[in-house]
């Protein structure tokens, strides 16, 4: 038989994978920290160390059950920094006859395996990564003729299809969705739980990042990386989410607060993205959880937490490859602006985005509806170019990988995509900020006030948007009442002029 390599990339890190079913002495598997990987965009330190560790553990791993590994390190002198050229020196170095690699969940990975596999003149074969409910093409299929996926469709089969919180045919108490439960402000810190956290010393890690100048963003404390990297840390976290922060989960899961970066949000979301757990297995531990606690556990936390994994996560990567590669170009506004530098520095009067700015590159991590309606909400309503908003998710957040971020941000949050996703924009003016959070409170902008030196941005940016976007919009059944509201309006010129003069000083805001 043929000396066989085998591909993982760093969001491959599957024990459960077939591949690894039995020990072949015949087979190598290879795991390379490239500066291919930490380049395309600028990523936060965390996400880079965070990837880093998981891989050089999941080596580790492979090695302690007998597979023959070879790891490169950034730093190693055969390390050639790309994957192609890694691959095609080994197979040519150590006479590889056969190369086998799992289907990436990158569009552009894909395409750079597909290449290198016509170059190679040895034996080729993909399979699958064996980590989704769906395979790749099975949204496309499942919405065959159809402009807009609606994700609730899609998410009530992948409940009936895994029988998860099922009753026979229907759902558990006849509801299939509690997300109505789901909006309430948080008011009492004395709820609030710790996060379960994995203090590691990373410095040699950071030191390494140093010496290969490597930019990133972000902040970390070299002595206190806090994100679970082993299989044994995430399945931890999974029960500690349960026993401690499934209870409040749902109820909260939109709130936003400024004393708790995390409030009851479970943090599993790198461990998923880099396939360190599998979705359906947290699925279940959760779900069996939950049967075993119904009486101190309301099935509205329960189906809110699932929703996001077999509903949102398993919809939006089949959205992106029945959409990919012309997905990341579409601009359904045609937006040119830059993002203010304070995306990057979370120096801004704006106390909602110094806030969702702030501990996104303290901990490289924002919950949906920060992303969404916070940071999101504002670039739409300023205007920002799509493609600059892809690349500061893309960057910041360490689940973020574009599968999920891609979707997410152009479609979901930007609506470049003109109504894939998302049946309408997702805007708000301070109200909804006020309504989910606590940010308002001694913000340097009044909330209430839509004209005037210190009227929030975001009441004269929510008028401006609609008006400017009235020929695209306005036909849109879910978006009616805001330009009857806006025909009405007796001070329209003053908050539109207000808003203009928002747009040209979008650095001093």
């Amino acid at each position: 038989m043929a000396k066989t390599l085998r591909l993982i990339l760093g969001d491959q890190l599957n024990q459960k994978h077939s591949w690894f079913g039995e020990v072949d002495s015949d087979v190598t598997y290879l795991l390379m920290e490239m500066k291919q990987e930490t380049g395309y965009v600028r990523h936060h330190i965390q996400k880079v160390v965070g990837f880093f560790l998981a891989m050089r553990h999941f080596a580790d791993w492979l090695a302690a059950h007998g597979h023959q590994v070879v790891y490169y390190r950034l730093d190693d002198q055969a390390n050639k920094q790309a994957l192609t050229e890694n691959i095609k020196s080994l197979i040519a170095e150590q006479g590889f006859g056969r190369f086998e690699y799992q289907l990436p969940d990158e569009y552009r990975l894909d395409q750079q395996l597909r290449d290198l596999s016509e170059e190679l003149e040895v034996e080729v074969q993909a399979c699958d990564s064996e980590h989704f409910l769906t395979e790749r093409g099975f949204l496309k299929d499942f919405f065959k003729g159809k402009k807009t996926y609606l994700m609730e469709t899609f998410y009530r089969a992948m409940r009936k299809q895994y029988n998860i919180l099922m009753d026979g045919d229907e759902p558990l108490t006849g509801k299939w969705n509690y997300d109505h439960e789901n909006r309430n402000k948080f008011k009492d810190p004395l709820l609030l739980i710790p996060p379960k956290v994995h203090h590691r010393d990373v410095t040699d890690i950071v030191a390494l990042l140093e010496k290969m100048e490597v930019e990133t963003i972000g902040k970390l404390d070299a002595k206190q990386f806090a994100w679970p990297v082993t299989r044994v840390e995430s399945l931890g976290l999974v029960t500690y989410f349960c026993e401690k922060l499934l209870p409040y989960f749902g109820v909260y899961q939109d709130a936003m607060y400024t004393d708790d970066a995390f409030l009851f949000h479970s943090r599993l979301s790198f461990a998923m993205n880099a396939k360190i757990l599998s979705p359906i297995e947290v699925v279940e531990q959760v779900e069996q959880y939950w049967y075993s606690h119904q009486d101190a556990i309301s099935i509205a936390q329960v189906e809110g937490f699932i929703r996001q994994i077999i509903g949102w996560r398993e919809y939006m990567r089949g959205v992106y490859w029945a959409k990919m590669p012309d997905y990341a170009s579409l601009n359904f506004f045609d937006h040119q602006r830059k993002l203010p530098s304070y995306f990057w520095t979370g120096k801004t009067k704006m106390n909602c985005l110094k806030h969702a700015i702030g501990q996104s590159l303290d901990h490289a991590y924002a919950h949906h509806i920060q992303r969404l309606m916070v940071t999101g909400n504002f670039a739409l309503l300023a205007g920002i170019h799509p493609d600059e908003v892809d690349a500061w998710y893309l960057g910041i957040y360490i689940d973020a990988i574009e599968w999920v971020e891609i979707t997410n941000t152009r479609g979901m949050s930007q609506f470049a995509d003109g109504g894939i996703v998302g049946t309408k924009p997702y805007v708000s003016s301070a109200n909804y900020i006020d309504k989910m959070s606590n940010y308002c409170e001694g913000c340097f902008y009044k909330k209430n006030l839509i004209v005037g030196d210190k009227a929030c941005p975001f009441n004269s940016l929510y008028w401006h948007f609609y008006a400017r976007n009235e020929a695209q919009l306005a036909k849109n059944p879910r978006i009616g009442m805001a330009y009857r509201t806006l025909a009405k309006m007796k001070d329209k010129e003053a908050i539109l002029k207000q808003a203009e003069y928002y747009l040209g000083n979008l650095e001093e805001l």
